[in-house]
């Protein structure tokens, strides 16, 4: 099926009553700047992204900064310097064990001297010319890139947190909830009309958050396996109409994996529709543009670094009926979401 077709089916959708769906710049725009940096969300702003999404986790001195882990071996050049080599360390993180050398064993002083680096470099080489070059943000920072580029850019530009890990942060004393509300508080964004979104894997992360503020929350989920809190048997027993009504009593939407809105062959599942009569707010991640990450239909040669037809995946979500869709290249989801509603057709 082509993309005129799902463009096509988007516009009814977006006629029947659908709100215009959101681009959530995934990381910043990843695809184009080592993600996680105020480069990487600038960029994002830049090329027309809704809302920019900070992974957050906690230093030694308690401060939420923008990482995708605790674990900065990968993502920051601090296995080069020699003096953090007696930081690195073994730990068991929700159940997995980790080597390496991790937020909370740093201060933000000592953070900020640490540069960002491209986390998949053999895939997006043009990514890792930008090694170097950049701090780990904090999210005060982010909040105030956002409130800067929404009054030079004369549209709202949102954030999209992630707690990362917060079982294991709040075993080791040190809890998240509290400290990141405040910050969005302190921020003017208290209301479910702010433009905020927050989403954790976990369960009681979110009802906890629930019972601290009433900004919108998201519940991010899996095909397989289980929230490592407990909270609930299985992320597959949340897909069910009864799961999806016991979310909708703590959270006000759902971040599901893509292949649980759409199949790779395109069909849609269903779950859309569910979790809309759910009352709640759909948002799957993450569409990237390279070919590894694209449907077998959607590539385009045999070069898994190459571009395929992400333009056509983005359809197919749209014309699903989701509320919004996380993707590395916002570039490609703004242009992808205005072709779906008539506006980038010739």
């Amino acid at each position: 099926m082509g993309i005129a077709l799902f463009a096509a089916m988007a516009i009814a959708a977006i006629g029947a009553g659908q709100a215009q769906p959101i681009v959530i710049a995934h990381r910043g725009a990843s695809g184009e700047r080592p993600e996680h940096t105020l480069a990487a969300y600038d960029r994002a702003i830049e090329v027309g992204a809704d809302f920019i999404e900070p992974d957050l986790v906690l230093t030694k001195d308690d401060v939420l900064v923008a990482r995708h882990e605790n674990d900065i071996t990968d993502t920051t050049d601090v296995a080069t310097r020699a003096e953090f080599t007696d930081r690195r360390a073994t730990k068991v993180i929700d159940g997995q064990s980790h080597t390496g050398w991790f937020t909370e064993d740093f201060t933000l002083a000592e953070l900020k001297t640490l540069r960002a680096k491209e986390r998949l470099p053999q895939l997006r080489p043009q990514n890792a010319e930008y090694d170097g070059r950049f701090e780990i943000p904090t999210l005060a920072e982010v909040i105030a890139l956002a409130k800067r580029r929404s009054t030079e850019t004369g549209r709202t530009i949102g954030i999209y947190p992630e707690t990362k890990h917060p079982s294991y942060f709040a075993s080791i004393g040190k809890p998240m909830e509290k400290r990141l509300v405040e910050q969005l508080h302190a921020a003017g964004w208290d209301s479910p009309e702010a433009p905020v979104f927050i989403q954790s894997f976990e369960v009681n992360n979110l009802k906890a958050l629930r019972r601290m503020t009433r900004l919108r929350l998201i519940q991010l989920m899996v095909g397989a396996g289980a929230p490592v809190d407990g909270a609930v048997p299985s992320y597959a027993a949340m897909l069910t109409p009864d799961g999806l009504r016991a979310i909708a009593a703590y959270a006000d939407g759902i971040g599901p994996e893509k292949r649980l809105t759409v199949d790779d062959d395109g069909t849609p599942t269903g779950l859309v529709t569910a979790a809309h009569a759910a009352g709640l707010q759909v948002h799957p991640w993450t569409i990237r543009a390279e070919n590894v990450f694209l449907p077998l239909g959607d590539r385009v040669g045999t070069d898994p670094r190459a571009r395929g037809r992400v333009h056509d995946e983005i359809a197919r979500q749209i014309a699903a009926g989701v509320d919004g869709f996380f993707t590395d290249f916002p570039y490609d989801g703004v242009a992808a979401r205005d072709a779906a509603q008539g506006s980038g057709q010739k």
